[in-house]
């Protein structure tokens, strides 16, 4: 009798922590629903399938709890708003280049790329391990933001011109589309400088309201058309020798996720950067092959515009250095890495390249 009074008391038991179990669970793992605001259109399948991928891996690690709805440039706020949007709550996270709001703080630039910077894989090394995420976030807490990298472009190209470009005089009074800090660079050496969306770059460049554009690299670039109203198709873009993007969230948003939903965004974030990158890597070189074919003369800009562009820049480092804090902070830090990676690029990667170039050749 002593035995089965026991048992049906220990089966009471855990019938009971059951039961309070089971709500414990499924509170851990709540039903959450995102909006995500996209600074691309969605003809740019690899930016903004980017961010499709991104939140797709979310649902998948999180059982469709956590679920995000990514939206295009315009579908509820303008491509170059997304952080604003993010910051005042508008939607709860967004995916953008960080440089498009150079204007709010030029320290902004090292989110996505220095001008005569850090090329992709330096740059992400810098994010992770060099401090560059926590200077960033840092910076980003002042407009109630958290950032995250995900996709990088990859070195960029150069851009479209209508006419050529033989020397500096021809950047005189040039209307050039060029993403975030660079224009501060190009209107130095005597440019005019515009930030224009993604989608909205091929009708000014057609119509002439722009004289050069430079958006990404072929394959984005025959996407958006460019190669039909401009063809000299310059390299390299000095101004991003990567273009790394981001994921903004809302930081209130942020800290009210469950710290496990908050590392499967970390996690998907960075599986996204390695689907994004390595998608360029893969489709560039057969649209370069397409863009020629279609009409686009490939040309290296001179060493005098570089040279030149590079004095100016040095020249606007060493002044914000002195006045923005956070710029001058970040400028420190990636400056030091810089030259201790390209000293190491040039061991490895430069000499490797340049011989299999080499070989190529021959065969």
């Amino acid at each position: 009798m002593k035995r089965r009074e026991f048992l049906k008391v220990t089966g009471a038991g855990l019938a009971a922590s059951t039961a309070v179990a089971a709500p414990a669970i499924a509170q851990s793992s709540p039903e959450v629903r995102w909006r995500l605001a996209a600074s691309w259109p969605k003809a740019l399948d690899t930016l903004y399938g980017g961010c499709e991928y991104f939140c797709k891996r979310v649902a998948e690690a999180t059982d469709n709890k956590f679920q995000i709805q990514p939206f295009a440039s315009g579908e509820i706020v303008p491509g170059l708003q997304v952080l604003d949007a993010v910051s005042n709550g508008t939607v709860e996270m967004g995916n953008t280049a960080l440089y498009y709001y150079w204007g709010k703080n030029p320290a902004f630039t090292f989110g996505t790329s220095l001008p005569f910077g850090l090329n992709t894989r330096a740059h992400i090394s810098w994010l992770l391990f060099g401090g560059g995420t926590e200077m960033l976030n840092d910076l980003l807490k002042e407009y109630n933001t958290v950032g995250i990298p995900t996709g990088s472009t990859g070195a960029q190209m150069g851009g479209w011109f209508r006419k050529e470009i033989k020397s500096m005089e021809d950047f005189r009074g040039l209307k050039f589309r060029v993403g975030g800090f660079a224009g501060t660079i190009i209107a130095k050496v005597g440019g005019v400088p515009q930030q224009i969306a993604g989608g909205d770059i091929y009708p000014a460049l057609e119509k002439g309201t722009i004289d050069a554009a430079e958006w990404v690299g072929p394959y984005d670039d025959e996407k958006l058309g460019f190669v039909k109203v401009a063809k000299y198709y310059y390299y390299p873009g000095w101004w991003e020798g990567t273009g790394q993007g981001h994921n903004v969230i809302n930081r209130d948003k942020w800290n009210a996720l469950p710290k496990h939903y908050q590392a499967v965004v970390e996690m998907a974030s960075r599986d996204t950067f390695t689907w994004v990158t390595g998608k360029y890597d893969y489709v560039n070189p057969s649209a370069l092959k397409r863009l020629l074919v279609a009409g686009a003369v490939l040309k290296p800009f001179p060493q005098e515009v570089l040279e030149a562009c590079y004095n100016a820049a040095n020249e606007i480092y060493a002044d914000l250095s002195k006045t923005n804090p956070h710029f001058n902070k970040m400028y420190t830090s990636l400056s030091a890495f810089r030259n201790e990676s390209l000293a190491w690029m040039q061991v490895a990667e430069l000499s490797y390249d340049s011989f299999m170039m080499r070989m190529r050749t021959r065969t």
